[in-house]
């Protein structure tokens, strides 16, 4: 697995539209439904991979931007190191924009949630989450937080076909772990 980084975000509730009974919350790793904590993407501080080194970057950046963490919570994600091309039904390996620094700083705690299928048509940060965005909670078994249980279900429900026509663009298989909030700056 490679090590992405961190973000916080506000979670959501599964909302009614959503045919899934055993989803109470939205953990997914885009924001199209759980949002990140804020915009971030102008004070340049993210890695590679479009998250943030170390929980401390990330809570820079929420005092710069003036935005509250309180209510937030604190994920870790690490990815498979292939992203599936669904169109042409191979994985291929990635990595991070090598124009922005990335040195990640794993946690020395956290606690592994499920894994979330995610999007990236223009490659630089996670774009769409079809378990969540598209439904595709509805029609496969996920846990609680709208995430697979596996990463051999998750590979194995790509290979499937089941995202092929969800969004477009290749898809990466993201661990989402929580993490405790540590610093001061912490809700």
């Amino acid at each position: 697995m490679i090590e992405l980084g961190y973000m916080a975000k506000r979670i959501m509730a599964r909302p009614d539209w959503l045919k899934a009974p055993a989803v109470v919350d939205i953990y997914s790793v885009s924001d199209c439904m759980s949002d990140d904590f804020c915009d971030y993407i102008s004070s340049w501080k993210h890695n590679g991979f479009w998250f943030f080194d170390s929980p401390a970057v990330l809570e820079s950046v929420a005092e710069e931007k003036g935005e509250d963490l309180a209510g937030t919570v604190l994920f870790y994600y690490r990815g498979h190191p292939q992203q599936f091309d669904a169109e042409r039904g191979i994985w291929e390996d990635y990595g991070p924009d090598p124009d922005i620094q990335t040195a990640v700083t794993p946690p020395s705690e956290a606690e592994l949630l499920g894994y979330d299928v995610v999007t990236y048509h223009y490659q630089r940060g996670p774009e769409c989450s079809p378990l969540s965005c598209n439904s595709i909670a509805s029609e496969i078994p996920v846990n609680q937080h709208c995430l697979l249980d596996s990463l051999d279900d998750a590979v194995e429900r790509l290979e499937s076909g089941i995202f092929n026509d969800a969004e477009p663009g290749p898809l990466r298989i993201i661990a989402v772990h929580e993490v405790p909030w540590l610093h001061s700056a912490s809700p």
